[in-house]
């Protein structure tokens, strides 16, 4: 056991031993195809805690023992019995009225001295921090801010500039501005550099509730693109320049992480979505007019699940084609009844995705108790090269690792 192992957690009992019984390998498994081997995946469900202390997770091996530990809210927990950790000081919240100060959590080596740090983003509009991690020494981890007022509610973590180092991607709701903040090279304990791509009044995008966001290349100049649910800013050659042209268009409701991709193979690419609060997963079709300028054909995917309010991109079954991971949110607004399918249950489903002039998604579930949150991290945990899946919401936080087949 590791120093930092010595400070022990507060969830609650309950939680612990439901999670430590799901950890010990409950398989789970999708309805498979008929003859499609490809769809047969299972995967061992494992609860790492039952108590609602985040609506994202993120995955890092925080003691450098050479194994993928899960961050989440104000916990680490250590693989592979996923025993939890406090990183910072834990606080309690009810998923009937409240919510978390943890919306969505990233993985990364922030003040570049080799170990994981963790990036939390807090309720829309809240500050953004990083929690620097202590290198196996007891105690909560330092925090340092990353910008006070980050706004959307699926910011994107990526590389901005192309320079290797993910940035955030976000809105800041204070200044009405649409914005990028760059990971810092050094003075690791000051906010990160701000860079504007689109400000002034009437500026789409910058309410702090903003649903959906995307970064990729519309129209094929090679330069990334900022995609909203009702337009797009045109990318620059150098992404820190400010004014970036923006472009209406209709991708759609309001959504959760846009994926830009050429579905049908035409050689446009397309914009994939999922509702954040209602019922849909979508691919918008790109066109083009007679003089050339972009029009946009919504497709629906499924529409029997709803609050997707987290959605990867990313091929589950090895066949090189990017496959959709989503579910439904848990109590997205808590104990109302405003939520569509607030009472169906928290699914979460993988979809087969099969390209061509008419694409297809299959749908396999994975669990029919869990869901996603904001976002929905899915990586290889254990070293198998084979994509696993971590979420973190209001129903706890689980990690599902896929079975190599026999």
């Amino acid at each position: 056991m590791t120093r930092s192992a010595k400070k022990t957690h507060s969830l609650n009992k309950l939680g612990l031993i439901l999670g430590s019984s799901l950890a010990l390998g409950v398989l789970v498994s999708n309805s498979p195809d008929k003859g499609n081997k490809a769809a047969e995946l299972k995967f061992k469900k494992s609860a790492l805690t039952q108590d609602f202390i985040a609506e994202g997770a993120t995955v890092g091996d925080v003691n450098k023992d050479g194994k993928k530990d899960v961050m989440a809210g104000a916990y680490w927990f250590e693989a592979p019995s996923w025993t939890p950790h406090e990183l910072a000081k834990p606080e309690k919240f009810s998923y009937m009225t409240g919510y978390s100060n943890s919306f969505l959590n990233f993985a990364m080596d922030v003040n570049k001295d080799g170990w994981i740090d963790m990036i939390r983003i807090d309720f829309p509009g809240k500050s953004a921090v990083w929690h620097e991690n202590p290198k196996n020494q007891p105690g909560i981890w330092p925090v340092h801010p990353i910008h006070s007022s980050v706004g959307n509610e699926s910011p994107l973590f990526i590389d901005m500039d192309g320079d290797g180092r993910k940035d955030l991607l976000c809105n800041d709701p204070t200044a009405k501005e649409i914005i990028w903040l760059r990971s810092p090279d050094n003075n690791f304990s000051d906010e990160w550099e701000k860079f504007v791509i689109s400000k002034g009044e009437g500026t789409m995008g910058t309410h702090q509730f903003t649903h959906g966001l995307g970064l990729g290349d519309i129209n094929g100049d090679r330069k990334m693109d900022v995609v909203i649910h009702t337009g797009w800013w045109e990318g620059q050659t150098d992404a820190k320049r400010s004014n970036w042209t923006f472009h209406p268009a209709k991708l759609g409701e309001e959504c959760a992480q846009m994926y830009i991709y050429d579905v049908n193979g035409d050689g446009l690419n397309d914009v994939i979505s999922s509702s954040a609060h209602k019922y849909g997963i979508w691919w918008h079709e790109q066109g083009k007019d007679a003089q050339g300028n972009p029009t946009w054909t919504t497709h629906e995917i499924d529409k029997s699940i709803s609050q997707t309010h987290g959605l990867a991109f990313v091929d589950m079954n090895g066949d090189k084609k990017p496959d959709l991971v989503t579910g439904k949110r848990y109590f997205a607004h808590n104990n109302t009844n405003n939520d569509p399918g607030r009472d169906e249950p928290s699914v979460l489903y993988w979809y087969e995705f099969k390209p061509g002039k008419n694409p297809s998604w299959t749908p396999h579930e994975i669990d029919n108790n869990s869901g996603v949150g904001l976002h929905v991290t899915v990586e290889d945990i254990n070293g198998d090269k084979l994509p696993d899946v971590t979420i973190g919401n209001k129903k706890g936080v689980y990690v599902f690792e896929q079975q190599k087949s026999k």
